[in-house]
């Protein structure tokens, strides 16, 4: 099914709305709440006029590397609002930070349009999986164990697949299940090139079963998702079936939105930004992995007032990771910065740089 072009959206008739009241143009009076689920063509209308064009980045990323991000999480529940706004970059590691906070919406941002399509894969088998085993057979092709319970912590619920092999048959079948739920049941209008990059990342997740990209340590799915907040609790999204309905019923009301975008490019954050100030919805959590480390110095500027387009307030937080000698793993070690203290910091900085 190719892409097709739609007369302005009410969506994009409010983005472009606040966008010339963040202008000074005119101003609008007090915007309604977000909304409790977007139709399917205001999700998709929302990405995609909030996108970019694709952007380049030295590997796929198709899955995290990090091992220590969950060691945040403690403190960051106590930090952010729940029910607020929720930004993001990357592939799955948002997905437990999501079912820590509990957005009213999250908006997962990446310069590369392969990142988008991992997403929209993930949100065909979120909506198609009864539960975290119907989720993990569909995600690595691996039929479900006979016994399962709903109550199995993270590592028993990963322990009954290591021995059981991927079939091609339900890789087969998934992958058709995937396509015709995006396409007939949520009616996206997806361009071939997005079909084939949705096949291209699930069947990453076949062959592969479950590494993440050579570029880094290889660290398989399971580790990641059974590692702990470091007091010994499992934070991931899989750790519990509570979490794992609390992504369900996100994507199930198309209020996880994937966005291709550029940190310091011209359009996808001020866009969010816009949305989400005719809302009257503020941020509370932006998770920034190490994307700042990649931006070239001219570009800093921008990205900071990219940045401080966005509504958030005192107790709006940065999530970042950051290479730390010594530490295990990765090398990978998240950290927590105030979106107001360190926005204006940045500026700061830029306008000396």
């Amino acid at each position: 099914m190719k892409a097709t072009l739609r007369a302005p959206s009410v969506v994009g008739a409010v983005i472009c709305a606040a966008a010339l009241l963040l202008h000074g143009h005119f101003a609008l009076a007090r915007g309604p709440e977000l909304p409790s689920r977007l139709s399917d063509e205001d999700f998709w209308n929302l990405s995609t006029e909030s996108s970019e064009p694709d952007g380049f980045f030295r590997s796929d990323n198709l899955t995290s590397n990090e091992l220590l991000y969950q060691r945040v999480i403690p403190e960051l529940v106590k930090r952010v609002h729940r029910n607020g706004v929720y930004l993001g970059v990357g592939p799955e590691q948002n997905f437990t930070y999501i079912a820590a906070l509990h957005p009213s919406l999250a908006v997962i941002f990446d310069i590369r349009r392969r990142n988008l399509q991992l997403h929209l894969m993930y949100k065909a088998l979120f909506e198609l999986a009864r539960d975290r085993a119907d989720f993990v057979s569909m995600l690595f092709s691996k039929p479900r164990p006979a016994h399962t319970r709903d109550d199995a912590s993270v590592v028993e619920l990963f322990a009954p697949f290591t021995s059981v092999p991927t079939d091609e048959r339900l890789y087969e079948r998934t992958l058709s299940a995937i396509k015709s739920h995006l396409t007939n049941t949520r009616h996206l209008p997806l361009s071939n090139a997005d079909l084939q990059g949705i096949e291209y990342v699930f069947h990453a997740f076949f062959f592969n079963q479950a590494f993440v990209v050579p570029r880094g340590p290889r660290v398989k799915y399971a580790d990641m998702m059974a590692q702990t907040d470091g007091l010994g609790t499992y934070r991931s999204y899989l750790a519990s079936e509570e979490h794992f309905r609390t992504l369900k019923q996100l994507e199930t009301k198309n209020l996880l939105v994937p966005v291709v975008a550029d940190f310091a490019g011209p359009r996808s954050i001020r866009a969010i930004a816009a949305y989400l100030k005719a809302h009257d919805a503020v941020v509370s959590a932006f998770y920034l992995s190490n994307v700042e480390e990649y931006l070239p110095s001219d570009n800093w500027l921008t990205f900071c007032r990219n940045v401080a387009s966005l509504p958030f307030d005192r107790a709006s937080t940065f999530i970042r990771s950051t290479s730390r000698p010594g530490t295990e793993g990765s090398g990978l070690a998240s950290s927590l910065g105030s979106m107001s203290e360190d926005t204006q910091r940045c500026r700061a900085d830029a306008s000396i740089r």
